[in-house]
């Protein structure tokens, strides 16, 4: 177990020295904490774009054609996919450009989000209208509390579900929910991402391949699993309880690139709390987590959190386990602790 000491994820510092370039971009743009998320579209537009493009010219073969897809493949999926997700993710809950420039908000899921296997507006649709409304209680179609949440057999058929019929239980639940607009911008979205991708697939089908398909298997994989770790320990008692039904993850690397995403219990809490500000409230409501018995992790990440759980390594969740309010004397008193948050939640519950 740990205990807290310092926080070194990533908070707003008001620059000493502002570049001319910073004076530029900030005209455009609704927060000058998102300037990150300028240069971050900039370099995926400067090297995923003309790369994409390469792969796909006639006169671009054998090696050198090898050669530019693995590097497409590798800043696509390792360098790039996770802090652009997570732009994709804070974009959506607070627009990035300016009023009069709102045009500009369509160019990342609408141009660079293919890239990435984002379906042009499904992420908005699933996670603005139906996931945070939800906050993974039943009506949630991504909901993991019917799941056992350490097992691998249980996440397999969790993934299959969303990824052969994601897209028709969000779009039954905005029909249910009698939410037209959100229906016809996920279906939208889904439709012609996939026609895209048959049509150039006539023009060239390894590179739409490489482009387009394998991130967007990824990407969906990715997405599943980080909801899944998000949402793995979840109060049977208290479902609906933000504190009680994800985790919160402190003082990573993770945090650095993809703009705190490890605040979890706090973006549900206040979903539209700009990213920087996470750490400064964690710290300023701490009494509320000790009360809520909420789960805190420091040094590790969601992808640590899934692949420990599917390994059932209940005793290095332990390690990295934050003993917030001194709940806790031993780390086999946690161990038990978190086993019960894992339990399946039967529907009747």
């Amino acid at each position: 177990m740990k205990y807290i000491s310092s926080i070194s994820d990533p908070v707003f510092i008001q620059p000493e020295q502002v570049t001319a370039a910073d004076r530029f971009f900030k005209k455009f743009i609704r927060d000058e904490r998102d300037l990150p998320f300028v240069y971050l579209t900039l370099q995926i537009t400067f090297t995923l774009i003309p790369l994409a493009i390469l792969l796909y010219l006639p006169f671009i073969t054998g090696w050198i054609w090898w050669l530019l897809a693995i590097t497409y493949l590798l800043l696509n999926n390792f360098y790039f996919k996770g802090p652009f997700g997570l732009m994709l993710h804070c974009t959506c809950h607070r627009a990035f450009f300016e009023k009069k420039y709102e045009k500009l908000n369509h160019y990342l899921p609408w141009v660079l989000g293919p890239l990435f296997g984002q379906t042009p507006e499904t992420y908005y649709s699933h996670h603005i209208g139906m996931h945070h409304p939800e906050n993974n209680l039943p009506d949630d179609e991504s909901s993991t509390m019917f799941y056992q949440r350490d097992s691998l057999r249980s996440f397999g058929s969790y993934l299959g579900s969303f990824f052969f019929a994601g897209i028709y239980t969000l779009c039954r639940y905005f029909h249910r929910k009698h939410r037209r607009k959100l229906l016809v911008r996920a279906l939208r979205g889904e439709v012609l991402f996939f026609a895209m991708c048959v049509a150039l697939c006539f023009v060239n089908w390894p590179a739409t391949l490489v482009v387009f398909i394998l991130p967007f298997v990824i990407s969906r994989v990715i997405m599943m699993l980080g909801n899944w770790a998000q949402h793995a320990f979840i109060c049977a008692q208290e479902p609906d309880n933000a504190y009680k039904n994800s985790i919160t993850c402190i003082n990573t690397k993770y945090n650095h690139k993809c703009w705190n995403d490890g605040y979890h219990i706090s973006h549900h809490l206040k979903p539209s709390m700009h990213w920087t500000e996470h750490p400064v409230f964690f710290r300023s409501t701490l009494d509320e987590y000790v009360a809520n018995e909420a789960i805190v992790f420091d040094g590790i990440h969601f992808l640590h959190v899934f692949a420990w759980l599917m390994r059932k390594r209940y005793d290095l969740l332990a390690r990295h386990f934050v003993n917030i309010g001194n709940r806790f004397q031993s780390d086999e008193e946690i161990i038990v602790f978190l086993k019960q948050r894992t339990r399946r939640i039967p529907a009747a519950a």
